[in-house]
């Protein structure tokens, strides 16, 4: 589904991922841990499109495959007095375009993602009347209308509470039943046992991936963390890893 081929991604010309290699097989559910400064919201960035690599290159197959991006709640302006119906339409954008009309259909499937997050009834109700748990089942009502192929999620469960998550969790696990690959940055280590079956260990560059049970041992946990403190912010560009 993805292959990353010698990617770099970064911002300024300094790099913030290195030369990674990864191929995500279709229908994977894969967890993209690591710590602070490791690059996983950076890498989510360049998958979906807003940071254009340094170098490598980021393939999809297929390469017209509709994809679903979900930032963190701290990048979203939640003032504009936008409905909860209105925003989880939204995710029939690819349908009806800028100047189109819901049709009773279209209408009807907004009720249903709403009501597959626990939220008819909150239609008329506005973002910021939402608490942190309710705004972020609006916005994966809105991910389920994209009907997307590949799903990319930075930090969903942040500030949300554990009956939201466990909620939002069975949303994600029915996506990959239905064949679709996510890709879930998370902090959480605990819920990534719990739920992923594989996980991609970042520390500026790939530390190891795989089964969880075999990337998330103490050793790589601790190699990780001495790679990102020894991560020099004003480097230059390096080589290609295949010059």
């Amino acid at each position: 589904m993805l292959h990353l081929h010698d990617l770099t991604l970064g911002y300024d010309r300094h790099p913030a991922v290195h030369h990674l290699e990864l191929a995500v097989a279709a229908g994977s559910l894969l967890a993209v841990v690591g710590p602070n400064g490791a690059g996983k919201s950076t890498l989510l960035k360049g998958v979906a499109g807003l940071l254009r690599p340094m170098s490598g290159s980021i393939v999809c197959v297929p390469a017209d495959a509709r994809m679903a991006y979900l930032p963190q709640q701290a990048e979203i302006d939640r003032s504009f007095p936008l409905s909860v119906f209105d925003t989880v339409a939204m995710g029939l954008w690819h349908e009806i375009g800028a100047l189109g009309r819901l049709s009773p259909q279209q209408r009807a499937r907004c009720h249903q993602a709403l009501e597959a997050v626990g939220l008819l009834g909150f239609e008329r109700r506005t973002l910021d009347t939402l608490s942190g748990g309710q705004f972020q089942r609006v916005l994966f009502a809105r991910l389920m209308l994209r009907d997307a192929a590949l799903i990319l999620l930075d930090e969903p469960f942040a500030a949300v509470d554990e009956a939201t998550t466990e909620a939002l969790m069975g949303l994600v696990q029915a996506w990959r039943a239905q064949g679709r690959t996510v890709l879930v940055v998370l902090h959480d280590l605990e819920l990534v046992w719990r739920h992923f079956p594989q996980t991609l260990l970042l520390a500026r560059e790939a530390v190891a991936f795989g089964a969880t049970a075999d990337v998330l041992t103490p050793k790589h946990l601790q190699r990780s963390r001495s790679m990102v403190e020894a991560f020099d912010e004003t480097a230059s560009a390096c080589e290609s890893a295949r010059a």
